[in-house]
């Protein structure tokens, strides 16, 4: 099967999961159009995580974050030129809302119906941007949702999100490798190590991680890690925070196998990468309650939910304090992502959608043979007649 990946950006969370998914799908041929900001990560490296035999990279140059009617015009002529390549893919898998709204334009103009798009976390969810700008996302993603294409997205309440908003939708949860080296590094037992993992950006709200840290200042037992960089790395000002930059796939675990607590505090999400590997390592978890977060969590089981800096910080305390409970709900953690967040069955799962896409796309090509011999034969008879 030859499979097209249309994605921006190229890092983070989302090339980790393409990584994985074509490590699984290994007998299918990838082709994978991205972005590149290299602000993010470069793309020459991330193409070196990926596997070399069944995958070939095309780099969608014009492509860029921001909305532009001018670039993004540029970008979308420029996509409409790489896919006419690839008319006779079996399926177009578009990441991300920029890739999903100019991806589904562009296979409705080239007449490609086998399409999938996967959001990764809606625009329209953006808590602290303006009502206006909200307004403007969803109405994106409303126009190019009649423009075609089947909306997967990567966790339950992300589907009911675009469901409350009159589009179908159905979810396949993202999924991560859980090996034997579930546990790996060496904690400080002198640290209470609170750590996230992600660009440091406005949809992870920096902002509320630094406030949380700023309240356990006074206190050199707690360290808070940031692993990351970004725009809005200058937000983490409190004395206790130590901000790592990139760091390697293995850097991230080694980090994150050090932590006592893992913390998320985003506005929203799709289903966080991140998150799902540190369950993978056998992490407590303590997450916003926002879409993608809270498919995550079994409160009281894994971890725990918030609302507001007092609920945070009071989780925190509670996790300090009983570090046997904080250890036990790490090792619930780890067997609820074996259950239900292993890359295997997602990977499953998306092979499944898209088989599904090809032999509909077959059993139409039959219909509409059939179709024209009738009505070639019935011709032939009223000749007869005549």
């Amino acid at each position: 099967m030859k499979i097209v990946h249309i994605v921006d950006p190229f890092a983070g969370g989302i090339a980790t999961f393409l990584k994985l998914l074509t490590e699984e799908l290994k007998d299918d041929y990838h082709i994978i159009v991205h972005g590149e900001r290299k602000e993010l990560a470069d793309a020459k490296y991330v193409k070196t995580i990926f596997p070399r035999k069944n995958i070939k990279f095309i780099h969608w140059k014009s492509v860029q974050r921001e909305i532009s009617p001018i670039k993004d015009f540029k970008a979308y002529a420029e996509l409409v030129s790489i896919l006419r390549r690839f008319k006779s893919a079996d399926v177009v898998h578009l990441h991300s809302s920029k890739a999903g709204f100019l991806g589904r334009i562009a296979c409705r103009q080239l007449g490609i119906d086998n399409v999938i798009y996967t959001p990764n976390g809606a625009p329209f969810l953006i808590k602290k941007d303006s009502s206006v700008n909200l307004k403007l996302y969803e109405r994106f993603e409303k126009l190019a949702y009649h423009f075609g294409g089947r909306i997967i997205c990567a966790s339950a309440s992300e589907k009911e999100e675009y469901e409350k908003r009159g589009m179908t939708a159905d979810f396949i949860s993202n999924g991560t490798r859980i090996g034997k080296d579930s546990f790996i590094g060496n904690k400080d037992y002198n640290k209470f190590r609170i750590v996230t993992s992600g660009r440091v950006a406005n949809q992870k709200n920096p902002h509320f991680f630094n406030e949380v840290a700023w309240a356990f200042a006074e206190l050199k037992h707690f360290e808070f890690v940031w692993i990351g960089h970004g725009e809005d790395t200058a937000a983490l000002t409190a004395p206790n925070i130590r901000v790592t930059g990139w760091l390697s796939g293995e850097g991230v675990k080694h980090e994150i196998a050090k932590a006592d607590l893992y913390l998320s505090t985003s506005f929203f999400e799709g289903l966080p990468f991140a998150v799902i590997e540190a369950m993978s390592l056998g992490k407590c978890l303590l997450l916003s309650n926002c879409t993608g977060n809270i498919d995550l969590v079994k409160r009281g089981v894994n971890g725990e939910i918030f609302n507001n800096q007092e609920e945070a910080i009071n989780h925190v305390i509670y996790f300090y304090l009983n570090k046997e409970i904080t250890e036990s709900m790490g090792i619930n953690s780890l067997e609820i992502c074996r259950d239900y967040f292993s890359i295997e069955e997602t990977a499953f799962r998306y092979r499944m959608e898209y088989q599904k896409m090809v032999d509909y796309k077959k059993r139409a090509a039959r219909i509409v043979v059939l179709k024209k011999k009738r009505a070639t034969f019935s011709a032939q008879k009223k000749l007869v007649k005549q």
